[in-house]
């Protein structure tokens, strides 16, 4: 039994995917973080900005605006002048997501701090949820950790495989244009060594020395 927990946990923390992250921010500055997703990952995110004055209300010069972007260009979540947040989705296209942050410019300036949990895949998924519609027991959930875990290996062991796939035929691609550009590299230099010979054989035949 003890063995089995350790491989979950072993697992679970190889294919984790989860950044959560505290962050200083200047006024008038940006802050953006990326993270590679897959396509049909799902992706959840919170950010909160933390108050100087604590027992007292965020002031406006410490409040937020936030945007989630897709690679290409996409918005999924935009927010102005907030304290806090939070945005979920399912991604739709594969690369590097980013999460911007800007704070309001403001004299003199001020260092605005943030909180932000970013997680994707097996680790986006609300797991107290699972355990209290389900019903299930310790062990089960464990099981159903187990299998998500290995399912998101498993996509990513054929991901993995495509990329080295085409990596492979963009090496046989360049290699075929390299001996072709090579082949003809060879014969326009003998063709001018050649030119030079007739050239220099008429030029000699002019001047009566051969």
């Amino acid at each position: 039994m003890s063995r089995f927990k350790t491989l979950i946990v072993i697992v679970g923390l190889m294919c984790t995917a989860a950044d959560s992250m505290r962050f200083d921010l200047t006024s008038g500055g940006t802050k953006c973080i990326s993270e590679d997703i897959k396509t049909n990952a799902m992706s959840v995110g919170k950010y909160s900005v933390i108050n100087p004055n604590e027992g007292f209300p965020l002031p406006d010069t410490h409040k937020i605006t936030a945007r989630v972007s897709s690679p290409y260009g996409n918005n999924y979540h935009t927010a102005d002048h907030i304290e806090s947040g939070n945005f979920a989705f399912t991604a739709a296209e594969e690369g590097d997501y980013t999460a911007c942050f800007w704070a309001p410019d403001h004299k003199p300036p001020l260092t605005v701090t943030i909180d932000f949990d970013w997680r994707t895949g097996v680790a986006a998924k609300d797991w107290s949820k699972v355990a209290k519609k389900g019903q299930v027991e310790v062990m089960e959930l464990e099981l159903k950790k187990l299998y998500d875990t290995v399912t998101s290996i498993h996509e990513e062991m054929f991901y993995l495989r495509e990329r080295e796939e085409e990596m492979q035929e963009l090496n046989r691609a360049t290699n075929s244009k390299m001996a072709t550009f090579s082949f003809l590299s060879l014969l326009v230099c003998l063709s001018v060594a050649g030119l030079q010979l007739w050239h220099l054989k008429t030029f000699f035949e002019r001047k009566k020395l051969l």
